[in-house]
């Protein structure tokens, strides 16, 4: 079933998926009906249908989908199944941010260590976690088994610490360096733009207001 290509449209709705879902179950509702869930996420129940078709489908027609099962089939697909240890590459006000974030933990997502370039950084304690030198970064990699390293650095470093991540065997990137990385295809890399995120924000208030 997973051996068919997914469209990067279909797997970035997932997430989103899964919190619905996560909050419907701690709410104590057991069943809900793709129209019922498309009224609540603001979607088609027909893009619903087919985006879970993709992995099987998961409902049975007139009777729904169970919310806890379908909530835990995503997690599955997403590969929440299994813990996956991070470090963050830079120590600034973004990077003690997400160290900061305790939910990702709740999906399995372990903070191991934070490095930075900046000498006057080093041994300073974020969430238990003290701030190394990028001397230590290949020998941390390997000993703590680290599968995702978060970049919060500026553009001009972020190339040449991602070629030394891939000469580590990483296997993700999540890169908020405001540089789009290629590298090579065995390496998972999303790459977040903050400030797209805010000029389609932009876009969007200039469009209500002409309208």
């Amino acid at each position: 079933m997973l051996d068919k290509e997914i469209s990067q449209a279909v797997i970035g709705r997932l997430p989103r998926y899964f919190r619905y879902l996560g909050e419907l179950k701690d709410n104590g509702i057991e069943r809900i009906s793709s129209k019922d869930l498309s009224i609540l996420m603001k979607v088609t129940a027909s893009q619903i249908r087919q985006d879970f078709n993709n992995f099987g489908g998961f409902g049975q027609q007139g009777y729904g989908y169970n919310v806890e099962y379908l909530h835990n089939e995503i997690g599955g697909i997403l590969g929440l199944h299994q813990k996956h240890h991070l470090i963050i590459i830079g120590a600034g006000n973004l990077g003690q941010a997400i160290a900061n974030y305790m939910n990702f933990e709740r999906r399995g997502f372990i903070f191991k260590g934070i490095f930075d370039s900046n000498p006057e950084l080093h041994g300073k304690s974020i969430r238990e976690m003290q701030v190394q030198p990028m001397e230590n970064l290949a020998s941390f990699i390997q000993e703590q088994q680290i599968d995702i390293a978060v970049l919060t650095i500026p553009k001009s470093a972020a190339i040449s610490v991602a070629e030394k991540l891939v000469q580590c065997n990483i296997k993700a990137i999540w890169n908020f360096a405001h540089v789009d990385l290629n590298l090579p295809n065995s390496i998972q890399v999303e790459n977040v733009h903050l400030s797209d995120s805010l000029m389609k924000l932009s876009y969007n208030i200039n469009r209500a207001e002409n309208t």
